[in-house]
């Protein structure tokens, strides 16, 4: 019996993920050009398939593969109820990013999510419409905001260079990844003191909705034994 493995299907995250199991004795591969979405894995009983990083997450959801290694914020972003549907089995120490809050750096006044709902409140007696913060992490963003009491604000879609929407007046605050701060910090923004929402990094998941016969409780048990899990 094989199961199915999602992998990153381009670039870093996906060389990265090729070397954290060759660290551990499992060698994963392309099969056949760059230009082929096919992988390979010399354990019989690993089904490698390549992926684009966003669609993992839906896979496992939708039980189509068993196991998956994308951004665990990814994950906590695009499966509602993420922790009722996956299962994180180990964090794989690549990948690191940050989804923050983060506002102009001339807001003086404005350093906490506290002061940040004051900001709002004031913003919208002055203007007649609420605050507006672009954001790609729409499910983070509001369940974060909520948990600290965030109020007065609107998320507005971005699904391009979300660093640049302050200066080009199309909203007034960003959430967004970031690995080092340094393009927020180009383009005059900063993150609040307290606006970490994730700590995202690659995870190994799986899937709960998958099929988990015997014989594929049994291979998922080798190869956490094979992983050190």
């Amino acid at each position: 019996m094989t199961l199915r493995l999602g992998l990153p299907s381009k670039g870093r995250l996906m060389e990265d993920a090729f070397a954290w199991f060759a660290a551990r004795g499992i060698s994963l591969g392309r099969a056949g050009g760059e230009r082929e979405y096919a992988a390979r894995s010399d354990w019989e009983h690993l089904e490698p398939v390549l992926l684009s990083a966003g669609e993992i997450p839906r896979e496992l959801e939708a039980g189509r593969i068993h196991l998956g290694v994308t951004g665990s914020d990814l994950v906590r972003e695009k499966v509602a109820r993420w922790e009722e549907r996956v299962e994180e089995l180990a964090p794989m120490g690549f990948g690191p990013a940050d989804v923050v809050i983060a506002v102009p750096r001339f807001w003086v006044d404005v350093e906490t999510l506290d002061d940040l709902d004051a900001a709002c409140a004031a913003f919208r007696r002055a203007h007649g419409h609420r605050l507006r913060i672009a954001t790609k992490y729409h499910r983070l963003t509001r369940d974060f905001l909520r948990a600290q009491g965030v109020a007065d604000y609107l998320l507005v879609d971005s699904q391009g260079a979300t660093e640049g929407v302050v200066r080009g007046e199309t909203a007034e605050a960003i959430s967004d990844i970031t690995s080092t701060g340094e393009t927020l910090r180009a383009n005059g923004l900063k993150v609040l003191s307290d606006g970490l929402i994730h700590a995202s990094q690659a995870t190994l998941f799986r899937s709960r909705r998958a099929p988990w016969g015997e014989e594929e409780r049994a291979a998922l048990e080798n190869l956490r034994a094979r992983l050190g899990l």
